[in-house]
């Protein structure tokens, strides 16, 4: 039987993720609208958000289709722009657990919004709880956007002029702004590594700048740990 300390707490857990899923649904909607619209079936960006689930990189691998690229091409852009996923998912690898089904099924919902917002809480348990409950919800939010745009095909127009591409940057300020405002060293990662990231945003392909910025979060990481380790 569940106490009611630990409702309370995914309650609010799942309030706090509902931000996330309310963005996700949203993007998830203009990827399907965008793709259906653009002349692919409908089960392309249906399969590929169920298998692939990459969110900006489904956008890049679609639009290489879409400008008359071949799937290889897709395909190396979304990698290309999903090579950040490796370093989120050293980031949280304790927190999602050390069995194999949770180690796979962990892995498949690695993203930029389930990372920040897990690591944004404050103890281990609560890091995993934020994870999963986050996690899934993304993925069932997102996949069902991607459905509901898809079936709702060119009817929404020019899905650009909603501004959907400032819904996850806005979320993901949000979660993340307390705990850079609570603590010192986080602050000072992450103003070097939004530096490093603004730095090189003119000369480097897209999503390379926050896997660079990434050094920042390792940075903040390994100088905590030296710190424990000589208390």
């Amino acid at each position: 039987m569940r106490s009611p300390l630990r409702t309370s707490r995914d309650r609010s857990l799942i309030r706090d993720s509902a931000l996330v899923w309310l963005a996700s649904g949203i993007v998830g909607v203009s990827f399907g609208a965008v793709s259906v619209a653009g002349g692919l079936p409908m089960w392309v960006p249906v399969v590929m958000s169920l298998v692939v689930y990459a969110g900006s990189a489904q956008f890049s691998a679609v639009g290489v289709l879409l400008a008359g690229g071949g799937p290889v091409a897709a395909a190396a852009t979304g990698l290309l722009l999903n090579t950040r996923t490796a370093a989120f998912g050293l980031a949280v690898a304790d927190i999602i657990g050390t069995g194999r089904a949770s180690r796979f099924l962990g892995a498949h919902l690695v993203t930029d919004e389930t990372v920040a917002f897990a690591l944004a809480q404050s103890d281990p348990l609560r890091q995993r709880r934020a994870f999963w409950i986050s996690g899934i919800g993304l993925f069932a939010v997102w996949n069902t956007g991607v459905l509901a745009g898809a079936l709702a095909g060119g009817a929404l127009g020019d899905t650009a002029r909603y501004g959907l591409d400032a819904a996850f940057p806005a979320v993901l300020v949000a979660l993340v702004l307390p705990q850079v405002r609570a603590d010192a060293a986080v602050r000072r990662c992450a103003l070097a590594g939004a530096a490093v990231a603004l730095a090189v945003t003119p000369a480097v392909p897209a999503g390379v700048p926050v896997l660079l910025a990434l050094g920042g979060l390792f940075l903040h990481r390994r100088q905590r740990t030296s710190v424990e380790a000589a208390v």
